[in-house]
């Protein structure tokens, strides 16, 4: 088992920064199996799109919409994932999940908001 904990989540205007951070935690096992880390956002009505994931060895993907403004990143020795992000605009505003495979099995967090106020 493992769970997820985000937090950085707030209120910023457009244009601003905020960095997001999730901390994976559990059984050794199931950390130490840990590959695939992403980010994803649902906003209101909509569906749950993936932002931006990351693999074990580093290799990074980003939707087209936040190419160039966000950045992911982790760090394998505090299990933890980050999600960068500037430039923000009101478009962004959506819950942010995220999300790890350990042992081929899918685990989320619970969310945390980002509202972007134009």
């Amino acid at each position: 088992q493992v769970q997820l904990v985000e937090s950085g989540g707030g209120l910023v205007q457009a244009g601003g920064s905020l960095r997001l951070s999730c901390v994976a935690s559990g059984s050794i096992s199931s950390i130490n199996h840990i590959n695939h880390m992403g980010w994803y956002r649902q906003a209101p009505g909509k569906q749950r799109d993936l932002v931006a994931h990351i693999t074990s060895g580093g290799t990074t993907t980003y939707a087209d919409s936040v190419k160039g403004r966000f950045t992911i990143s982790r760090d394998d020795a505090k299990n933890t994932v980050y999600l960068q992000m500037t430039g923000l605009k009101p478009e962004d505003t959506a819950v942010y999940y995220c999300n790890a495979f350990s042992l081929q099995y899918p685990y989320w967090g619970q969310g945390t908001q980002v509202t972007v106020s134009s």
